[in-house]
């Protein structure tokens, strides 16, 4: 019991990191599980769609840094916890063997230096693989300041891995961390990632197979602009193979520096996830999105619907002409709402929204902005 009291409160606060929890877009949302001993364990759904209980924890809540915005900061009076890696590897296959979780998300506080808190991280990973057999989901942490040794180990344990940004460059950062350094601590990690995946073999890695890459930032926790944020995903995108961003609307903490700091609404949030998946998606450019003059996504409409609004309402689609980036760009249609509707013009001209409903098409968002071989669709605008 004692051990499982010391991971209740390593485990509890970790709902501030998203990675996993959020269900991809166009999917009901995952509902909390409590495992018998208490823990709250995430229902996480992996990039493939699969949902598996997902334990959330850190290995130490003790941190010698002193992040702003953070729960874990140095000098923050509330109860901390540590585990050493054979100890709390041992416990997780408990919680396996039981049912009670799947798979594992392992951060920490940074005690002792990044390059030492990492090396307990990696032990305890590679004693999960390695002497006590586990071949479920892994993701871990890789710390601020890991050396690129240490990134190359952790892609041979891991399915994903992760730093969190928190700020989209070196200013805002400053506003939330300090004494943290963007480039050489965040970003450079990120990096070595996408060269090792470029020009090393995978065969070392436990699965054959490198894991994929997420960060996170905390949405206007330094009056940061949505198109700075955005900025800096579509860079990540292109350069260095980020999977997903995750975006943590900011709400204050107590005994912290910023615990005045008015909390963010968390429909910015929702808006800020519906325009990454745009940008890395449905083909669109950071420059198509609608921002305003100070340069956050309008809330009341969500991104595509907005840029649908400005740009198809005069001139809608043809839908049986329209390719596959054309398609993309209407409300309603997703990737493989696109790839429907290019396989069944191949046998017959599209003429009744109907037969857009039958590919999966959400045709009430679709029918004002396309056109049924040549003709307007015939819709009853929603009142509400």
């Amino acid at each position: 019991m004692e051990l499982i009291s010391r991971l209740k409160l390593l485990s509890d606060p970790m709902s501030l990191e998203p990675a996993e929890e959020r269900p991809r877009a166009g999917t009901s949302p995952l509902k909390p599980h409590s495992c018998p001993e208490g823990l709250f364990v995430h229902p996480a759904q992996l990039p493939g769609g699969k949902q598996i209980l997902l334990l959330k924890t850190l290995l130490t809540s003790a941190c010698e840094r002193d992040c702003y915005y953070c729960p874990f900061r140095a000098g923050r009076d509330f109860r901390r916890a540590t585990f050493q890696p054979e100890e709390f590897a041992r416990l997780f296959i408990q919680l396996v063997q039981k049912r009670a979780a799947e798979g594992i998300f392992l951060s920490s506080g940074i005690a002792g230096g990044s390059v030492r808190t990492e090396d307990k991280l990696l032990e305890t990973a590679d004693i999960l693989r390695n002497k006590l057999g586990f071949r479920g989901y892994i993701h871990l942490k890789i710390m601020p300041g890991a050396e690129r040794d240490q990134v190359l180990r952790a892609m041979q344990l891991a399915d994903r891995v992760s730093v969190n940004l928190e700020a989209p460059n070196t200013a805002r950062l400053a506003k939330l961390a300090p004494r943290k350094a963007f480039i050489e601590e965040l970003l450079q990690p990120l990096r070595w990632v996408e060269e090792i995946r470029r020009s090393t073999s995978p065969t070392s890695a436990w699965n054959r197979r490198w894991p994929s890459t997420v960060t996170q930032f905390v949405a206007g926790g330094a009056d940061e602009s949505d198109l700075e944020l955005l900025t800096t995903t579509d860079w990540l995108n292109k350069n260095v193979g980020l999977k997903r961003a995750y975006f943590s609307a900011f709400h204050p903490i107590p005994n912290t520096p910023l615990e005045n700091k008015a909390a963010i609404d968390p429909l910015r949030e929702h808006r800020l996830y519906q325009a990454s998946f745009l940008l890395r998606d449905y083909g669109f450019d950071l420059e198509e999105l609608p921002f305003t003059t100070e340069g956050n996504l309008p809330l009341p409409a969500d991104p595509k619907l907005a840029w649908a609004q400005i740009n198809l309402t005069e001139k809608p689609l043809e839908i049986n002409r329209a390719g596959r980036r054309e398609l993309l760009r209407i409300p309603g249609i997703g990737p493989k709402g696109a790839d429907a509707i290019l396989q069944a013009r191949r046998h017959a001209t599209l003429r009744e929204l109907t037969s857009l409903k039958k590919l999966g098409i959400a045709v009430e968002r679709a029918a004002p902005f396309v056109l049924l071989n040549g003709k307007r669709a015939a819709y009853q605008e929603r009142l509400f």
